[in-house]
């Protein structure tokens, strides 16, 4: 805790430093910048051994980027879904009752200078990730503490210090990240990023699983307590290319976590044709993912894949097709097997289809 604190003290030091007396007067209107999204879900899930489900959900966020100035922008946005970390969606039930909003992000960031730049807050993952999977991270997953990202000429890199949780009575839980990459061209119509990371987390042993308690696929005791560390190494590539008019990515993504004598090893393996952006555009992608019981922390990865955390493996298909700019229809399908390791192994299917709005 004490090298978060310093870590901590040491940016709001270079903050105070940084922005000047007096700042160039513009009004707050060319200042700041709105953007949201609305999206619509119709879901159906069918697992065995349970009674098949429909439901239907909506996901809503409303942001805001304000220029402190030309170097320095605080972010904030608040989300549908209360305080799930991994799940902006929200149910339509419950009798017509009032939904449950909350803080997406609340953060700064600081362009030090054209290759760094700096987070402070509730922060958009500023961590890679390869074909956009979310392997070891869901895509709803906003972190809270500290970030550094550099990138020069092929090279990147990010490095970070989260506080994940705080407790009275043991030592806080934190969370260390590192990242480095280089995304470089493969002849002339393509490109290939690719990296390694390392990540860990303190104190996770003897304490609770994060943020409600349930172990997500994770190994715990007869107390429903962390058994095992969880310290990882990743290794990810993207190549980049055209197949005629269309884009093309190949991706693959990878985590191990040394301090468990098994289960201990997460991968996602896809490609995705096409971009929609722009009106008429259409995409398609395929994911293999394997994500093994204690491969990574079950709470933070994938929410949906699997009916969310880990000891799961299967394909996930994605279409999504641009009405406008603005209006996109989309649809995922899961086929997954799930409880391999900690119960019976069982066939969980899961259909999403989505209609989105989005402003700015």
């Amino acid at each position: 805790m004490k090298s978060l604190s310093v870590l901590i003290a040491a940016t709001v030091a270079l903050f105070l430093t940084a922005v000047p007396a007096s700042a160039q007067e513009e009004s707050w209107i060319d200042r700041i910048k709105f953007e949201g999204d609305v999206r619509l879900r119709h879901e159906r899930i069918d697992e065995d051994g349970e009674e098949d489900r429909a439901r239907t959900r909506f996901r809503t966020r409303l942001g805001l980027s304000a220029k402190v100035r030309d170097d320095l922008n605080f972010v904030f946005r608040l989300a549908t879904g209360g305080d799930n970390p991994v799940s902006t969606n929200q149910s339509f039930d419950d009798g017509f009752s009032s939904k449950d909003i909350g803080v997406d992000f609340a953060y700064v960031d600081w362009k030090v200078n054209d290759n760094l730049n700096l987070y402070g807050g509730k922060m958009k993952n500023p961590l890679y990730k390869a074909g956009d999977v979310q392997l070891i991270w869901d895509g709803d997953l906003t972190p809270e503490g500290f970030a550094v990202n550099f990138s020069s000429g092929y090279f990147f890199g990010t490095a970070g210090g989260f506080s994940v949780e705080e407790r009275s009575s043991s030592d806080d839980s934190l969370l260390y990240v590192v990242q480095a990459g280089m995304k470089f061209p493969v002849g002339d119509t393509a490109s290939l990023t690719a990296g390694i990371g390392y990540f860990a987390y303190t104190d996770t042993i003897g304490n609770a699983p994060f943020y409600d308690g349930s172990a997500n696929g994770n190994s715990v005791d007869a107390n429903g307590d962390y058994i095992y560390d969880y310290r990882n190494t990743e290794l990810f590539a993207e190549l980049s290319t055209d197949v005629g008019d269309w884009p093309l990515q190949v991706y693959a993504h990878a985590t191990q976590n040394s301090d468990a004598p098994t289960e201990d090893t997460g991968f996602a393996v896809g490609a995705k044709l096409g971009s929609a952006k722009k009106d008429g555009e259409m995409e398609f992608s395929w994911t293999y993912m394997d994500v093994e019981a204690d491969s990574v922390i079950g709470t933070y990865s994938d929410s949906d894949f699997g009916g969310g955390g880990t000891d799961s493996d299967g394909h996930m298909l994605k279409a999504k097709y641009s009405v406008s700019k603005r209006i996109f229809l989309g649809g995922t399908l899961f086929l997954n097997n799930v409880d391999r390791y900690q119960g019976a192994e069982h066939d969980y299917n899961r259909l999403q289809l989505d209609v989105e709005f989005k402003f700015d």
